[in-house]
């Protein structure tokens, strides 16, 4: 079962995602308004229960972000192992991981363009698992880091490349242009450690092969991820962790690659599904 955060007619409703097309839960769920809300309050277990037998509502919709009410997104950076040789530093692997804050306006949805900004062309894509947080904790060891996991889904975690150079210790300005970035098409609800254990994540741009790495080869695995960030700070259901991108991204080729308006970005991981997005240049 997928479930997404979907425009129809004007209004916004999430819902599950078949072949079919899309049926709406907002009345099940009178309480929340929306799908960040019933994972904060724990319902999520509750959506597939309340979309069963159930009729398709909507054939003809628009996907938006897919918690675009989410209230943290915490991202991993540089956590594959050829990611961190991409940086020719000369540095072995760092002992704690990198992490910093984007915001849900960053993002937009499966099938909706990034938005590259006039003030700067060096629009860039990484491809990467995002999970969904679904049980409080503090302190949670890796041994139940999974237990704490509701849902996966995709992120386009793009980057403006040369503002992340703007100052000396952070990379906040060029990680939250709108619309930038993408989270989606839909969350696919966390049942089987297999499901993150054996991913394989691939990032394609225009058709050709960008990024292709499986899970098991990061330098801070998931279950560290959940341990570390826990330590300091309480997770809370409907959080959302980026978990870091492979080698591949355009900033690294010679000469860069950087995305441009036409271009068409997929990333893909089997039992997730794909998220696409087009780029164009912002209208001002």
């Amino acid at each position: 079962m997928k479930f997404a955060t979907y425009t129809a007619d004007g209004e916004t409703f999430f819902g599950a995602i078949t072949d079919e097309g899309a049926t709406a839960l907002n009345g099940d769920f009178p309480e929340h308004a929306s799908l960040y809300e019933v994972i904060a309050a724990g319902a999520f277990d509750q959506l597939a229960g309340a979309a069963a037998g159930k009729p398709v509502t909507h054939t003809d919709f628009t996907y938006e972000m897919v918690m675009p009410d989410v209230r943290r997104i915490l991202c991993v950076g540089v956590n594959f192992p050829d990611r961190n040789a991409e940086y020719k530093d000369g540095s072995a692997q760092p002992k704690y991981m990198s992490l910093f804050p984007r915001f849900a306006s960053g993002f937009t949805g499966h099938d909706r363009p990034l938005i590259r900004p006039p003030e700067n062309p060096t629009l860039d894509y990484e491809g990467e698992v995002a999970i969904v947080i679904g049980k409080t904790g503090r302190r949670i060891s890796q041994a139940d880091a999974y237990d704490h996991i509701a849902a996966l889904t995709l992120c386009n975690e793009g980057t403006i490349r040369d503002w992340v150079r703007h100052a000396k210790f952070n990379v906040t300005q060029g990680k939250n242009w709108d619309r930038s970035g993408a989270i989606g098409p839909w969350l696919v609800p966390f049942t089987d450690a297999a499901q993150l254990d054996d991913a394989r994540i691939q990032t394609r741009v225009n058709g050709e092969l960008r990024q292709d790495d499986t899970l098991n080869r990061m330098m801070f695995p998931i279950r560290r991820e959940i341990e570390y960030i826990s330590t300091f700070m309480t997770l809370q259901p409907g959080d959302i962790i980026v978990t870091g991108t492979p080698t591949g991204a355009g900033a690294r080729f010679d000469p860069p690659k950087y995305l441009a308006p036409g271009d068409v970005v997929e990333i893909s991981v089997d039992g997730i599904g794909t998220l696409r997005n087009s780029i164009e240049d912002e209208q001002v």
